[in-house]
């Protein structure tokens, strides 16, 4: 591989990046493919200079301590590569195709994505693989050839260090707070004997905190009756309209003042207004992981991955943005028009300028869509139309609403009904949103009551967050950064500390918050993590300084972590039985929720239940008699398991067998209602997929490792050399 000239190499951060910019800056003709341990790298030559594109897989370096065991805490961290973790081997290969190439190089480019990740990724490739202090660096929104090459011909003559050292800052905090936190509540645990997989951070705390506050204003709620009155009136013409008093009555004796009004006379007026309904802002992440939520019910870190698999595909712009604006330099009119092959709306972008919000972010613009078409997934599909649909109606005419407003005035007391009817759709004939018409007479005059009505109702607890909308408030609270809320979110679920679409929290959740705080409620304090945030900023913006900087961010979060740490040794024995107290409360309502109404065919006494066994990784329904008894029933080998249950609350049996069915959940798809029952009619094809992999197992073409099936490749009989004749 070695050349006989130097080369400059443009650092890209994920591979198929790489072959984005590596197309977009050559000529299909002169690019050379190199491919190394399965690892791409393309070759071309530009103005007479040779070119490299080598390309990261996200991190490959991260923060780590430097020796295997330490103290508690422990602030012996630097960055190393990543493939030393287990679940990070397979970076190796690509740092080792990097490596080769920095050494044929003496020029180096820096084109990851534009944020504090970013930054990162490639200062540390600049540093630790290409042994350079500094590089210049490719500013880009999208993966099209026109932004790639303009990017390539303005390049900047610098890393954007503002944004390198506060990601490296937020890096170390992460672990001080992460690793450290997380190593004490696991201590806790482990010194009454037990083990639980536990882990708290800085934005973390004061998430769980939000959840559990939450928690406690339902569970404290008392509701409070109440009576809404209607009247029903008809005009000389006949026209009838129920019309409702504006204000709840809480006080059922104040019911009396209006039952003297039936059959009475009233006067009612109809007033008409034009009411404007400007257009929505452009897309910012949050904002389009809540409208992708409320739309599809994708989460946060699913609409992330979806939007970020769309930037790759070249055609949507960067998804981790907070800006709510649209420059003019990325085109809007060349974008509208290839926009009119994917869709006639097109038509109601009439505005030269489009709307805009508050936000701005000035490493890129709001999403928006390339107007390139590639071939999409169904789900990927659904997050592109939306993000086409906001971009078209930010350049539409604001609709236009005829609001009716009835009033009636009935013996001092006033009471009114409210229609809308949509005069001119514009922007609402492009965006998903709902407008409920209601058609409502126009009447004036005298009326007549001829009825009165009331409906007895309560006040409504708090509502529980969603994924969504749990984004949304910690980015109010200024809790975490775009890129990484939705992942705090996943952890809170993944951790055992929430449940549910309607977030509720667990026994084992509400016991963390409970002994965070009674012990250690600095952890749930979010106004210390949102100064730290706000410290972050201040470096990401600034351009002198920086280390200095750096280093009292630091300093101030190793003080705050020694101040936890002494908390928890001080008081293990008490979080540890907290914590032991609530994993067991979880592990008792799993059970009881996974366990079917549905006594065991074999010995009749226990009741069947799923379970998950951890050695090999899947679910099974066995007999909860166990060890008395050993039935079990195999499961489908992917997809969380539950059992489904009909309106009543009742599990749901098999028509067939009459066994319990069982609901099987993978991410984007619908719920798969299915028999467990091996003999069940309704599993001919199961029992032939059954054969199929017995028969296989018997041939030796599948072997199973380590609960894992394995094909086994066949090695290709080796051809029979040919003797070779003796010379005479």
């Amino acid at each position: 591989m070695t050349t006989n000239k130097k080369s400059t190499l443009i650092i890209v951060e994920k591979p198929l990046a790489a072959a984005k910019i590596a197309a977009a800056l050559s000529n299909a003709t002169d690019q050379k493919i190199t491919t190394k341990d399965k690892v791409n790298y393309y070759t071309f030559q530009k103005n007479g200079k040779n070119y490299f594109v080598g390309c990261a897989v996200g991190h490959l370096y991260g923060v780590q301590q430097n020796e295997a065991r330490g103290p508690f805490p422990n602030f012996d961290v630097s960055w190393q590569p990543a493939f030393t973790k287990k679940r990070s081997a397979f970076t190796k290969k690509y740092l080792k195709v990097l490596k080769k190439l920095a050494k044929d190089s003496d020029d180096f480019i820096v084109a990851t994505d534009f944020d504090t990740e970013g930054e990162v990724i490639g200062w540390n490739v600049v540093r630790y693989v290409c042994k350079k202090k500094d590089a210049k660096r490719m500013k880009f929104s999208t993966l099209t050839k026109d932004e790639l090459e303009d990017s390539f011909n303005n390049l900047l003559p610098t890393l954007n260090w503002g944004a390198a050292f506060a990601g490296e800052t937020r890096h170390f905090i992460d672990w001080y707070y992460g690793i450290n936190l997380s190593r004490g509540l696991m201590k806790s645990i482990s010194s009454l004997g037990r083990f639980k997989l536990m882990s708290i951070g800085r934005v973390q705390g004061p998430s769980l905190n939000l959840l559990v506050s939450r928690e406690k204003e339902i569970a404290a709620f008392n509701p409070v009756p109440f009576w809404q009155v209607f009247l029903q009136i008809r005009d000389i013409k006949g026209q009838k309209l129920e019309v409702k008093h504006p204000k709840d009555i809480f006080n059922e004796k104040e019911l009396l003042r209006f039952k003297f009004l039936k059959g009475k006379k009233a006067i009612a007026t109809t007033k008409i207004r034009e009411e404007i309904i400007q257009p929505p802002t452009p897309f910012d992440l949050t904002t389009l992981q809540t409208e992708s939520y409320r739309n599809f019910g994708l989460t946060p870190a699913r609409t992330l991955q979806v939007a970020q698999q769309l930037y790759l595909s070249g055609v949507i712009s960067y998804p981790r943005t907070s800006s709510q604006k649209y420059p003019e330099a990325i085109g809007f009119k060349k974008i509208l028009k290839m926009l009119k092959k994917y869709t006639t709306k097109v038509s109601y972008a009439v505005n030269a300028k489009p709307t805009e919000g508050k936000k701005n972010d000035p490493a890129h613009p709001a999403i928006y869509p390339t107007g390139e078409q590639k071939k999409l997934g169904d789900v990927e599909k659904k997050v592109y139309d939306l993000i086409v649909k906001r971009f078209i109606s930010c350049f539409a005419k604001p609709a236009i609403v005829d609001s009716k407003n009835v009033t009636v005035e009935a013996g001092g007391l006033k009471f009114t009904a409210n229609g809308k009817k949509i005069k001119e759709k514009n922007w609402l004939a492009v965006y998903p949103r709902k407008l409920e018409e209601r058609e409502i007479p126009t009447i004036n005059g005298e009326v007549d009551i001829t009825e009165i009505r009331t409906e007895e109702k309560e006040t409504s607890p708090p509502k529980r967050y969603s994924a969504a909308s749990l984004v949304k408030e910690l980015e109010k609270r200024n809790l975490g950064t775009k890129a990484t809320r939705a992942s705090i979110v996943e952890t809170l679920f993944n951790r055992g500390y929430a449940r549910g679409k309607s977030i509720e929290v667990t026994a084992l959740g509400m016991q963390l918050e409970s002994a965070l705080a009674k012990y250690s409620p600095i952890i749930l304090d979010e106004e210390l993590t949102g100064k730290m945030t706000e410290e972050l900023e201040k470096i990401e913006s600034s351009t002198k300084d920086l280390e200095k900087k750096e280093k009292k961010v630091l300093e101030k979060a190793k003080k705050d972590v020694e101040k936890i740490a002494k908390d928890i040794n001080k008081n293990m024995k008490e979080i540890g039985e907290s914590l032991i107290a609530g994993t067991d409360k979880v592990i008792e309502q799993e059970n009881e929720e996974n366990t079917f109404d549905y006594k065991c065919p074999v010995c009749k006494k226990g009741d069947l239940q799923i379970r998950y066994g951890r050695k090999f990784k899947r679910y099974f329904v066995a007999c909860n008699a166990y060890p008395e008894c050993k039935t079990t029933f195999s499961l489908p080998p992917s997809g969380l398991m539950k059992p489904t249950k009909n309106k009543e609350g009742k599990h749901e049996l098999c028509e067939e067998c009459e066994f319990p069915l069982i609901a099987a959940f993978k991410r984007g798809r619908a719920p798969w209602r299915f028999c467990f029952n091996p003999e069940c009619p309704s599993n001919e094809e199961l029992q032939k997929k059954k054969q199929e992999f017995k028969d296989k197992l018997a041939k030796g073409e599948i072997e199973i490792k380590g609960g894992k099936i394995i094909e086994v490749k066949k090695k290709p009989k080796k051809k029979a050399k040919k003797k070779r004749k003796a010379k005479k």
